[in-house]
């Protein structure tokens, strides 16, 4: 049997850290590989609070070891990052057990940690080569696009993205406009299909004071909004030929005129624009003007969906849970295989999108470190496919134009309050089409509308739209 003076000697010699608290939380030992990582001497480091030498991303938070000491809970390989004494951040990972007296008493606990510097090191270099700005993957596909970047970033020639709803269309739009030399300047999205014509026009060119009814002042335009920057504009393909006109003009002018003005005004924006349905398609069917479209795609990108690249699916759930972990506080390690044998076989109709909200739901209800299986949406566990009505348009070459909306309700659709102005029975649909196709959660409906949840409300009462939920009550 070992004399217990050789413990020290021995835990000296291994090269993972080792320190020991009691109950109270101050050093009891700290052996050299945990002096060599923290930049600490065991002298500085017994008798103090672990908290003010092993400055740990979760100490405030979440204590790990704290978090063993009030439930038993052995943690292994939990990877966090503390300040060594330079206040340089040091990524390692931490594991933590009770420590009991010969009687088996709890008399406090150890951590041993390991420095995951050349580890972090390495990831990032492979990270480099599968991210954009915060588009990840490693689909061949992808990574041409990934390679095509930087000329199509550094050029100001117009650019427009294709790909299913949800695939990251705004994400790889947000990247180039990062990644170019107008990335100091303003991004400004658009979504085009969220409003009707005589809101999207004085939201895209601004309008001068008294254009309208509730026009008291002027106020600029998106486009005036972007002028140096990069103007996003988003579902393209479902403005209206009217709109389509305007905006050529606009194009080919380089300037605006806001709404009850004659004065144009100079509009310096790069164009990105994307749409989830096929424009050549759309101008077969006379739908889309061809001169608009060749001013709009110089640059053609089309993001294949997640069903055509599963290999992402573990790279979006680490970088979801990187995310998830900054968001909540949590310390969520990984998906367990039985959770992520679930990702990958499912079809995710709704693309990176709805796997994004998926590990969002599997956070609500985790518990440890690991998403489980059953902390998943249903119906991602069930395998369901996505009803008609919640499935984005394809980009299909048989029904190209196909939508996939929510029926509106037709009490609510035709019972407008009366004294309405021409623009809020112009909004009145719109507003009613997003709460409905975001199963009245107001704030993902706000969200889409590019409102505040208050002013959503305020909107929903001034235009008579009641939530059919409260009826149900």
């Amino acid at each position: 049997m070992l004399d217990k003076d050789m413990f020290p000697i021995i835990l000296d010699s291994v090269a993972e850290g080792v320190f020991t608290v009691d109950l109270d939380f101050i050093v009891t030992y700290f052996n050299r590989a945990a002096e060599r990582i923290t930049g600490f001497t065991s002298e500085e480091a017994v008798g103090q609070s672990c908290h003010n030498v092993f400055r740990g991303s979760v100490c405030q938070g979440g204590c790990v070891l704290r978090r063993t000491l009030s439930t038993g809970e052995t943690i292994k390989g939990m990877e966090i990052t503390i300040l060594n004494r330079e206040n340089k951040e040091i990524p390692i990972s931490v594991s933590t057990a009770l420590l009991r007296d010969r009687l088996g008493r709890v008399v406090g606990g150890v951590e041993t940690f390991r420095d995951l510097s050349d580890l972090a090191a390495l990831r990032a270099e492979v990270g480099r080569s599968y991210r954009l700005g915060d588009m990840v993957s490693k689909n061949h596909r992808v990574q041409e696009i990934f390679a095509l970047a930087p000329d199509v970033a550094e050029s100001s020639a117009s650019v427009m993205l294709l790909g299913e709803t949800g695939s990251g269309k705004e994400v790889l739009a947000r990247a180039l406009h990062g990644e170019g030399p107008r990335a100091d300047k303003a991004f400004v999205p658009v979504n085009c299909a969220a409003l009707p014509d005589a809101l999207l026009e004085a939201e895209l060119f601004g309008h001068a004071a008294g254009a309208f009814t509730d026009a008291r002042r002027a106020r600029k335009g998106r486009f005036a909004a972007a002028h140096g920057g990069t103007l996003f504009l988003d579902e393209v393909g479902d403005l209206s030929p009217a709109m389509q006109v305007k905006l050529l003009r606009v194009l080919e002018d380089k300037a605006v005129e806001p709404l009850g003005s004659n004065e144009p005004e100079p509009a310096d924006a790069r164009i990105i624009s994307a749409t989830h349905r096929d424009p050549r398609e759309l101008m077969r069917l006379g739908l889309f003007r061809e001169d608009l479209f060749y001013r709009l795609n110089t640059v053609v990108i089309e993001i294949p969906p997640l069903r055509k690249r599963r290999e992402d699916v573990p790279l979006l759930v680490e970088r979801f849970i990187e995310l998830f972990n900054s968001r909540t506080g949590k310390t969520i390690a990984t998906a367990s295989p039985e959770a992520m044998e679930i990702l990958l076989r499912y079809a995710w109709p709704g693309n990176v999108r709805e796997l994004k909200h998926a590990i969002e739901h599997a956070f609500v209800l985790a518990k440890g470190q690991t998403i489980e299986a059953s902390n998943l949406p249903r119906e991602v566990v069930a395998g369901d496919a996505t009803p008609d009505f919640c499935r984005p348009a394809a980009v299909d070459k048989e029904e190209p134009v196909r939508e996939f909306a929510r029926p509106t309700t037709s009490v609510q659709k035709n019972n407008a309050p009366p004294g309405l102005s021409a623009l809020e029975l112009a909004e009145r649909p719109v507003v009613l089409a997003a709460l409905e196709r975001n199963h009245w959660k107001r704030d993902a409906a706000a969200k889409e509308l590019g409102l505040s949840r208050a002013t959503l409300w305020r909107k929903m009462k001034r235009l008579g739209i009641d939530d059919p939920r409260r009826k149900e009550k």
